[in-house]
């Protein structure tokens, strides 16, 4: 392990060290000790597995870059579309049945094509195929406005969709890949675009519609732009080399990913899988750098020049046999099975929320641009919260009090919508959208409950395909039974009802364990 104390003995003392480093309380004049010149290794030998700091610096900023433009990117397709529904149905002849099956669309793409993540992976590399999911993006959005009958808008639609389904599954691989010791804080801010994009694809459309003349063609196909701009920053990714010093997964796709956890920062590792907490500021043990604030000896700098080494190639060694190992079995973990499920309930409160909770707010008397307004807010509120919370679970053991948190909040708003909904309608907006958040957390959870890049792969195919197909009944049955009860006491019953169910899965998901413990 990274924070455990190296022994320097012969057998595990790299090549460039020719002699025993120096016993305890040894200087670097001793008679019979190294200097430390000799202890410390060529420069061209310590720099050789790496690529020189400016270059992995630039790498690292341009995928923080990309993370944060496809982020944006995940949703707009989605909101954009839901603002203008109307206009579009009217327009394409659209039943309400086809106009209802449409906004069950989007969870079965995710389902149906974010399984094909990790194979795609496997084969090209999650950063390239990323890259192609904002090509898609780009492509449907570019085309959907050029539909003219429903076919080819559901069409393109999908094909939209379809990479958003593939990023959505490789997002956390690229920061486990990428900064594997800051997965709590990169996801937030990953999390936080999301967010973002969401809310100002919801409450702008309309308005960007009207000041484009009213045709909801520009309204929708104006969004086709930033995903052209998502694509840029992946793409000198693609040529580049990873943060460990190797060739990227372009080709070595699940192998290189699960070597990245071990091997993505040749100096003091932090402990696997921790937050932004525990790396940098670990207390050195025996054998490692000295404490800060002492002054080192020459010994000792020398003593811990060598320990540096060691654990370079104890982590090189590690990722060899983390690249080789396969990939865990996660259909036959509990932990993989109640992570699908917390998310498959969470994406179906989202799902809702963002079809329905604006009619809500219409029937109870609030005034249509209010209610716009109001579901602006309640996506609004991920941005500051997708930040805060994954960074928050990282510095936890389990996260199972912040599942608890989240879905009160969401009991508390469901229950406000069905006794007072106009009265406190900007309360209720908050509770709810505090109560999204779970996404963000169910995203860290992903990054956490695997040790290995190519057990990410498959823990996030496998929790998201299995989530979203969960999530596909749940906007459709309330519109049943809004239909066919005439009312909405029914329908909030059952959103509120869900928060119960979703709370005892997290619990389960959000226990101190991996699924490579259970495979």
């Amino acid at each position: 392990m990274p924070d455990e104390p190296k022994t320097l003995d012969p057998t595990t003392r790299p090549a460039a060290i020719p002699a025993p480093a120096p016993a305890p309380g040894t200087t670097a004049g001793s008679t019979g000790s190294l200097t430390s010149a000799e202890v410390a290794p060529a420069p061209e030998q310590a720099e050789q597995p790496r690529p020189a700091p400016a270059a992995r610096r630039w790498t690292l900023g341009l995928v923080t870059v990309g993370l944060v433009l496809a982020a944006f990117n995940l949703r707009p397709a989605i909101t954009s579309l839901g603002a203008l529904l109307e206009e579009v149905s009217a327009n394409l002849h659209m039943s309400g049945t086809v106009a209802g099956v449409l906004t069950s669309v989007p969870p079965l793409c995710f389902a149906v094509f974010g399984i094909t993540a990790p194979r795609l992976a496997r084969r090209f590399g999650p950063a390239a195929v990323v890259c192609a999911g904002m090509a898609a993006i780009f492509a449907g959005l570019a085309l959907r406005p050029l539909a003219t009958g429903t076919a080819a808008f559901l069409a393109a639609s999908a094909l939209a969709l379809m990479g958003i389904a593939v990023s959505n599954v490789l997002m956390p691989v690229i920061v486990k890949r990428y900064f594997p010791d800051r997965i709590g804080s990169m996801t937030g801010l990953y999390s936080m675009a999301l967010a973002l994009g969401t809310s100002v694809a919801a409450a702008a459309t309309v308005p960007m519609t009207d000041a484009l003349g009213g045709d909801w063609r520009l309204g929708l196909g104006v969004w086709a732009a930033l995903a052209a701009l998502a694509v840029l920053p992946w793409l000198p990714v693609l040529r580049d080399r990873d943060p460990a010093g190797g060739r990227r997964g372009d080709r070595t796709g699940e192998s290189g990913t699960a070597s990245s956890g071990a091997a993505a920062d040749p100096g003091p590792e932090p402990a696997a899988d921790a937050g932004p907490e525990s790396g940098r500021g670990a207390a050195p043990g025996p054998g490692t750098a000295p404490d800060r604030g002492t002054t080192p000896t020459p010994g000792a700098r020398a003593d811990s020049g060598a320990a540096r080494e060691v654990r370079r190639a104890d982590a090189a060694r590690t990722a060899r046999v983390t690249a080789e190992a396969p990939a865990p079995r996660v259909t036959r973990s509990r932990t993989a099975w109640a992570l699908g499920c917390f998310f498959g309930l969470q994406a179906t409160g989202a799902y809702i929320t963002m079809g329905w909770m604006p009619q809500i707010f219409r029937d109870a008397g609030v005034p249509a641009s209010t209610a716009g307004v109001l579901l602006a807010v309640t996506m609004v509120m991920g941005v500051p919260l997708a930040f805060v919370i994954p960074r928050l679970a990282t510095r936890m053991r389990t996260q199972g009090p912040i599942v608890v948190a989240l879905g009160t909040c969401g009991l508390a708003g469901y229950t406000g919508l069905l006794l007072a909904p106009a009265a406190g309608a900007w309360l209720w907006a908050l509770l709810l959208g505090v109560s999204n958040c779970s996404f963000p957390l169910a995203l860290t959870m992903i990054g956490m409950r695997s040790r290995t890049g190519a057990g990410v792969v498959r823990l996030s195919a496998f929790a998201q395909s299995v989530g979203y197909l969960i999530s596909i009944p749940g906007p459709l049955l309330v519109g049943v039974l809004y239909q066919h009860s005439g009312g909405w006491g029914l329908p909030i019953a059952l959103m509120g009802g869900l928060m119960v169910p979703q709370m005892l899965v997290g619990i389960l998901a959000g226990r101190d364990r991996t699924v490579e413990d259970e495979c």
